[in-house]
């Protein structure tokens, strides 16, 4: 089983189709640090919440041990990202979900291996889990995550929906 650490967008994305439960299909479990449910709590999603976390059995809330380590990341980052780096490492995880494209360069920089919701509904794909993304994509742009045309079209090409 993979270890997986997913930062807050991701998660209030996936639920905003209502497909969270896509993490606990590919993954059985996934990890999110403190800093993540704070920022969770704070943008107050009428889908997502800290009650609707503390729910779900397969997110498994997590303290990072090291919050000197904070410090050293750029302050361009919020808090859930940079708590997701570091949590990344402290359990030897195997997968980070991040969106925000500067978190994910600074991610990859530091050599975690990095998706983010796209990749993911890509592989809920690939495995059975859903049929199509085209539906999904729409609803998720409706539900105001910007995507790209080109990328939007990549990822339907991808996924063979062209």
């Amino acid at each position: 089983m993979h270890k997986v650490v997913v930062n807050s967008t991701p998660l209030i994305a996936l639920a905003s189709i209502d497909k969270l439960e896509i993490l606990k299909e590919l993954y059985g479990k996934v990890f999110i640090p403190n800093g993540v449910l704070n920022e969770i709590s704070v943008k107050g999603d009428l889908k997502l919440g800290e009650e609707h976390i503390r729910k779900c059995d397969f997110i498994k809330i997590k303290e990072i041990r090291n919050q000197q380590t904070k410090k050293f990341f750029r302050t361009s980052l919020h808090i859930g990202e940079v708590e997701v780096m570091i949590l990344y490492d402290e359990i030897q995880a195997d997968l980070c979900i991040i969106d925000d494209l500067l978190a994910r360069k600074y991610a990859e920089h530091l050599g975690l291996i990095v998706t983010g919701t796209l990749g993911i509904l890509l592989k809920a794909k690939q495995k059975g889990i859903i049929f199509l993304i085209k539906p999904f994509l729409d609803k998720l742009i409706k539900n105001g995550l910007y995507i790209d045309d080109k990328l939007y079209d990549q990822i339907l090409q991808i996924a063979g929906e062209t």
